[in-house]
């Protein structure tokens, strides 16, 4: 394996050390760019055939390196999703307002992964077709599963944000990586620390009848039943829309835990939450959701009441930077860990191309002999040679009344307290 090394991305101009006159505007696009057609002949002006024009020394642009972006647009992840895409169309902007790579303009090609697995790997072996060096933004279990062994199959590199299903690794794994969310063995460790430090003694679990729940709920049972904290019958409740949480929240109720673990369930997390405020008036543990949709579902229910993680600190500089810049450049109102996950995800591939070319084996291992520090992360990014997170830390943080930095809410006047920050998790082995 190439020694491992460690790059710092405080500063997209300064870290990627893309040292190169701007290049006309900076390319964001859905679609491919176009290349000047190398065997058309110059153009010539009306000069006299006596007189020999003079040698065309125009150097021709180069082409553009294409980064898939295969994230939900229009299904249940939307608002992660569109979080995702913003992260990463800014870092694109940015990156090609300082020269691109080497003078290569960065282009982003999407893909609406629309939470369903056939959908997903169509749409990942298109973006291949297309020529990307790298694919960015997947998001849940369903997709994450399909799309990680074919991104094997095909020699290239995809990023998952939120997909934390086991079944997306095997040891294997060459060109899977997560970046935000870990596997789901590893999630429920950070809870058991903060019930612990709070000194509970019984919680109740709530998780959603699929992949990514099934998946919390066996380390539910695994690491807090290595624990003195009773854990109660767990709950397993149907997806929405169709699903009434009142039986569920009203059993974890009578079983009176101090704490109600919802981290299994993330489309349900809302109704979740209102419930318990009148049936079981206790604390809420959110699954990694973006922190503004919660608080503009809930109002007033969330604050004090909802607790989640990130991969984002909240609380650095350099989260605080990004997030004015990402606000001034997206519809979005607050920066979620989705957008700083896709922002770094388009960091690493740049430094990665820049360091050795497009090759999405080359890629991939470069990413894998290297770690980052990218800017607005709770931790270190780097992985195990089969694509889990290697040093993951994620934050616990609480919503309150705020108020805000200035500058980094738009959505309100909101912002967090921090409950742990968690140790360093153990990576999960397929």
């Amino acid at each position: 394996m190439l020694k491992r090394q460690r790059y710092v991305f405080l500063s997209l101009v300064a870290a990627l050390a893309l040292v190169a006159a701007a290049c006309g505007t900076s390319t964001t696009e859905t679609t491919e760019a176009a290349s000047p057609d190398p065997t058309e002949a110059p153009q010539t002006t009306d000069a006299p055939a006596t007189t020999e024009a003079a040698p065309d020394t125009t150097m021709a642009p180069k082409d553009p390196i294409k980064i898939g972006m295969l994230a939900d647009q229009t299904s249940t992840f939307t608002p992660w999703g569109l979080n995702v895409r913003d992260g990463m169309r800014l870092a694109v902007e940015e990156i090609n307002a300082a020269g691109g790579v080497d003078g290569a303009m960065l282009v982003l090609i999407e893909q609406d992964s629309e939470n369903d697995a056939d959908i997903g790997t169509d749409r990942f072996e298109r973006l291949v077709e297309d020529g990307v060096v790298a694919v960015g933004g997947v998001l849940s279990s369903t997709v994450g599963g399909a799309v990680g062994p074919l991104a094997e199959q095909l020699e290239t590199p995809v990023f998952l944000v939120k997909s934390g299903t086991p079944a997306a690794l095997t040891q294997d794994s060459r060109y899977t990586f997560r970046t935000c969310l870990p596997a789901a063995p590893m999630d429920a460790a950070p809870i058991l620390q903060y019930a612990e430090e709070q000194g509970y003694e019984s919680v109740g679990v709530i998780v959603a009848d699929y992949p990514w729940g099934h998946g919390f709920q066996a380390a539910v049972e695994a690491t807090f039943g290595a624990s003195d904290i009773d854990y109660g019958t767990i709950q397993v409740a149907p997806v929405p829309p169709n699903t009434d949480f009142t039986p569920f929240i009203r059993a974890l109720a009578d079983e009176g835990g101090e704490l109600i673990i919802a981290t299994g369930h993330p489309p349900g997390n809302s109704a979740i939450v209102t419930l318990s405020a009148d049936l079981h008036d206790v604390g809420v543990t959110g699954a990694w959701t973006p922190p503004d949709l919660i608080v503009g579902g809930l109002a007033d229910l969330a604050i004090g009441r909802y607790t989640d993680f990130s991969c984002a600190d909240y609380f650095s500089d350099s989260y605080q930077d990004l997030a004015k810049r990402y606000l001034a450049f997206s519809d979005n109102q607050f920066m979620s860990d989705d957008a700083v996950a896709g922002h770094g995800i388009v960091t690493m591939i740049a430094a990665a191309v820049a360091a050795v070319g497009n090759d999405p084996v080359a890629v991939a291992e470069y990413l894998h002999a290297n770690s980052f520090d990218l800017e607005g992360y709770a931790h270190t990014m780097s992985w195990t040679e089969w694509g889990e997170l290697a040093e993951a830390q994620p934050i616990f943080t609480m919503i309150t009344a705020g108020p805000a930095p200035e500058g980094v809410n738009g959505a309100g006047d909101w912002w967090f307290e921090l409950l742990t920050h968690s140790d360093p998790l153990e990576p999960y082995v397929p």
